[in-house]
């Protein structure tokens, strides 16, 4: 798979495209099981035409372009979704700029400027709700006809639905969001907290696999070390996570095989923390890793991320939570 970043950088690849494409177009937030049929049938269309599959996608989302303050959180980021395009047998993802110009193409323009003149497409698969052009102007039956008119064909996928209900972007983020917020520290809420947590299964059943997320090791403030809990600290390159609280975790690349430990997601309410953290506690391990970049899968909801009336509690809670994960992963302290 190789990325072209920006309709610009198309012309590179004029000769591999010079035959002409099979196009899918979409945001793509976290590459569910809906997603992958498309793409599957990406692929197949493609192979049958013995022509280059390609997914354009955009950056920033067209959402968060429009109405940015409305905006839902993403479930990838940027190097997420392009690494779970690698997994998979597309040739070519087109990120394209989601910019004024961009956005004020007609569906006639769109059609034209871009599927015709840049792409010179030949199939187009899209999903059976897809819209395009200035005001979302553009739709299937549109498409079908321009297909028509300029020989291209085009194909929709139908709604794909695990337990007769649609699989959907929207229906993984609620999935991970934990329903209610903790924020004191009395075992009364905490007792409480337990009622309410993200359903990590449910998102694995839609995701087709374990919900994960990259990130850099960053220096952080070094108070993990201060309370007895080394914590390796990312940034995740998002503005929020869509899910929080504290997890029973696995590290992948920073051994031959994925390192437990145990994770915090979420704002550090203790510390005063105001933007996404990430601080993850390796179990027997004592390395520096900064500047490494490192995919950290959920494995277990421990509990949602709390407020505690200082260091002390908070250094004695996180004991406890080091004590689950361990628990859950058979390991002796």
């Amino acid at each position: 798979m190789q990325l072209i970043r920006g309709l610009h950088n198309l012309q590179r690849f004029k000769k591999e495209l010079s035959q002409g494409c099979v196009l899918t177009i979409g945001n793509f937030d976290g590459v569910h099981l809906g997603h992958q049929q498309v793409l599957k049938e990406l692929d197949l269309k493609a192979k049958e035409l013995n022509l280059p599959s390609v997914v354009m996608i955009f950056e920033p989302l067209p959402i968060e372009y429009f109405a940015p303050g409305k905006a839902p959180v993403r479930l990838m980021n940027f190097r997420e979704k392009v690494q779970a395009f690698q997994n998979t047998q597309i040739d070519y993802v087109l990120c394209v700029r989601f910019n004024q110009s961009f956005s004020s193409l007609s569906a006639e323009e769109f059609v034209q400027k871009i599927l015709l003149d840049a792409l010179n497409i030949k199939h187009l698969v899209v999903g059976d709700d897809f819209r395009f052009g200035k005001q979302r102007q553009g739709d299937f039956a549109f498409l079908k006809q321009a297909g028509l008119d300029n020989k291209f064909s085009v194909t929709d996928m139908p709604t794909f639905s695990v337990e007769a209900e649609r699989v959907s972007s929207t229906r993984i983020r609620a999935a991970l969001a934990t329903q209610t917020q903790t924020t004191e520290s009395t075992a009364h809420d905490n007792e409480q907290s337990q009622n309410a947590f993200p359903d990590l299964a449910q998102a694995k059943t839609l995701l087709g696999g374990d919900f994960s997320f990259n990130g850099r090791v960053i220096h952080g403030q070094k108070l993990g070390r201060t309370i007895g809990f080394r914590t390796l600290n990312l940034n995740p390159k998002r503005i929020q996570m869509p899910v929080q609280g504290v997890f029973a975790v696995t590290v992948d690349g920073i051994a031959d095989k994925p390192r437990p430990g145990v994770a915090n997601l979420g704002l550090r309410p203790t510390v005063d923390g105001i933007r996404p953290s990430i601080e993850v506690h390796l179990f027997n391990w004592d390395k520096d890793l900064y500047g490494k970049h490192v995919q950290v899968t959920l494995e277990k909801f421990i509990r949602p991320e709390m407020k505690f009336d200082g260091l002390d509690a908070l250094k004695k809670q996180i004991a406890l939570d080091a004590q689950q994960a361990k628990q859950y992963f058979n390991l002796s302290d």
